[in-house]
């Protein structure tokens, strides 16, 4: 169910306040207990659908409930611990709103805040996430910008991350680099791509590009 302006603005308020409390944000205040409330029903709904596009549907359906919660969080700019506004970067990058995501990732990196239940560090769950994601996109000819993918990697180049997770996101972003006809920028970065991870596979893509720099290069030099 849709909620209400004035429910929106509830929320917004409650999720400013809460983040001014120092340190987490407190599990005793009403607000943001009711959040984790809805957060559990909603967890709750999904184990109901084994389809990963079913939850991703799921997710993209509901998560408007939460914006109003997640613009008074950032609004606040305590940058205390909140698994709310945390399990909904998550959900908005499996919903492809990744640059809602991606707005919470610039906050959450800033405060070195953690998603719950989840082993990794936030900048590898964030660089790995999108990159999986985009590739799938890719896969099916629907590739995410290159705008994002270039504001994923600004964001997370500096985050300490398994070279493997890395390599994920600098092949496809030198995937549709190449694409949007940026060949010399295409080759180094699908290069770095190899060099992090010599399985990553793009060595054909690298060949290719070669050719075609080579071409442009001997027709530079006809001129």
């Amino acid at each position: 169910m849709a909620l209400s302006p004035w429910e929106k603005h509830r929320m917004s308020l409650s999720a400013q306040q809460s983040t001014q409390l120092g340190g987490h944000v407190s599990r005793n205040t009403k607000g943001y207990h009711m959040m984790l409330l809805r957060l559990a029903t909603d967890k709750k709904e999904l184990k109901h659908f084994q389809s990963r596009e079913r939850k991703e549907a799921y997710k993209r359906k509901i998560l408007a409930n939460y914006q109003p919660w997640v613009d008074g969080a950032l609004s606040g700019g305590s940058g205390v611990q909140d698994d709310v506004l945390m399990t909904i970067l998550l959900w908005k990058i499996d919903a492809g709103d990744y640059e809602g995501a991606l707005d919470i990732a610039v906050y959450a990196l800033a405060n070195r805040l953690v998603i719950p239940g989840v082993n990794r560090t936030t900048g590898t769950v964030i660089a790995e996430e999108i990159a999986d994601s985009a590739m799938r996109a890719y896969a099916v000819k629907s590739p995410v910008s290159l705008a994002t993918l270039e504001r994923t990697r600004a964001l997370t180049d500096d985050e300490d991350m398994p070279d493997e997770v890395r390599a994920k996101l600098y092949k496809i972003l030198g995937l549709v680099l190449r694409d949007n006809n940026r060949p010399q920028e295409s080759y180094c970065v699908l290069s770095r791509a190899l060099e992090l991870n010599i399985n990553v596979g793009i060595k054909t893509e690298l060949k290719q590009l070669d050719k075609v720099l080579k071409a442009q290069r001997d027709a530079e030099k006809a001129l």
